[in-house]
């Protein structure tokens, strides 16, 4: 990790996330009738919900077409949902667009090659614990913490303490 790893963060607006592999451990449960299942750390889901609030943009983009996880991040505050993304660096301007972001105001963690492309055009590229090595070699930052287990929080966590706004809602 370099040096200026915290200075990074201090700019960063908006993240973009990976599902499989970042937001769930990459593990598929198959149901009878054909039906896939995830689990997503709620951790995680605390600290997107947070981050939306807060006013940070946030995007997913992912080769997946699940209902279920659009619905579960839309219930999260995430409205930038990229599905059958099977070019992701499509969609990843398309929100860039959308917001009108710089690259050094965008952390993506991403874990494995469909990911790449997109990370070598954001300011903070970073992983999972157990991204595929191609992936741990382009990130600046690569967490403690292995996909589905918190390294979601782990990042909007560092990001939002630095700026000073990791502080829940109290009501």
């Amino acid at each position: 990790m370099p040096d200026n790893f915290k200075q990074l963060l201090g700019n960063i607006k908006a993240f973009v996330f990976d599902v499989d592999g970042v937001l769930t451990d990459g593990s598929l449960l198959l149901l009878p009738g054909g039906e896939q299942a995830r689990t997503m750390n709620i951790r995680d889901g605390y600290a997107l919900q947070l981050a939306a609030k807060k006013g940070y943009q946030i995007a997913v983009i992912t080769g997946g077409r699940s209902e279920e996880v659009k619905k579960r991040l839309k219930g999260l505050g995430v409205t930038s949902i990229y599905l059958d993304a099977q070019i992701k660096i499509e969609a990843y301007n398309d929100f860039v667009a959308s917001y009108s972001l710089k690259k050094e105001e965008i952390l993506y963690m991403g874990d494995d090659l469909p990911d790449e492309e997109v990370m070598m055009k954001v300011g903070v590229p970073a992983c999972p614990k157990d991204a595929a090595p191609e992936i741990r070699a382009i990130s600046i930052y690569i967490s403690d913490k292995k996909g589905g287990e918190g390294c979601v929080r782990d990042v909007i966590e560092q990001v939002m303490r630095l700026h000073g706004k990791w502080e829940a809602e109290r009501s």
